[in-house]
């Protein structure tokens, strides 16, 4: 199995990379600079240069020939301002998705986070920004009739070594999650099917990640 992973450097996209990797098949990461390149052939990936914010859905439908799904984990950084949350975070997952439907890619998994809304409001105003971007990049996904999508939203992420263990579903309480178990889910998510077409929330919890992605899908595994 090929999946291409956009934002391919960042953290759960490298946690990701590796499980993949590990168990047989053939991640691959865009990244926007040729130094991080040598990180991700560690962890196991192909690593594909492009800028997501310059790029066309045409050259970005070029990387993603063969591809048996694209997983969206790209992100602006809690450093960047409001506006690059609108071009990397809404406009690079829409390019995706453009890209994918070009390339015939219909899975989509996409890595969002809990209370993205399109209509959100914050006190800070990069924060909303933020929000509003993941909640736009939601909609425009979830429109889609050519993708097999599933939304993830994860609680505030942290960066424990993961338990294993999370609580998955359409709604559940604030909490947080460790990247690591984030990645797992992803993993998880990407080999059930019917995970299509749901929006899932995500934080640490009690549950197996293969049993809560199970019980997400509607079948005990």
């Amino acid at each position: 199995m090929r999946t291409v992973i956009a934002g391919g450097h960042g953290q759960i996209a490298l946690r990701l990379e590796r499980l993949l990797a590990a168990r047989g098949e053939r991640p691959a990461g865009i990244i926007r600079r040729p130094e991080q390149a040598q990180d991700l052939v560690d962890a196991g990936a192909e690593p594909l240069l492009l800028d997501l914010e310059a790029a066309t859905a045409t050259q970005l439908a070029g990387l993603l020939t063969g591809a048996d799904a694209v997983v969206f984990a790209a992100g602006a950084g809690p450093g960047s301002g409001a506006a690059r949350k609108n071009t990397v975070d809404r406009d690079a997952a829409v390019l995706l998705a453009d890209a994918a439907e070009l390339a015939g890619v219909r899975r989509y998994v996409m890595v969002s986070t809990m209370a993205a809304d399109a209509a959100a409001h914050h006190p800070d105003e990069v924060f909303e920004a933020y929000l509003r971007a993941k909640g736009a990049a939601d909609d425009a996904v979830r429109s889609r009739t050519a993708l097999d999508w599933t939304v993830l939203r994860p609680g505030r992420l942290t960066d424990g070594p993961g338990t294993g263990l999370v609580r998955l579903a359409p709604s559940v309480d604030r909490g947080t999650v460790d990247r690591a178990d984030v990645a797992a889910v992803l993993a998880a998510v990407l080999h059930e099917p019917r995970t299509a077409g749901l929006t899932l929330e995500l934080v640490a919890g009690n549950t197996t990640v293969e049993e809560a992605v199970a019980a997400a899908a509607g079948h005990d595994g």
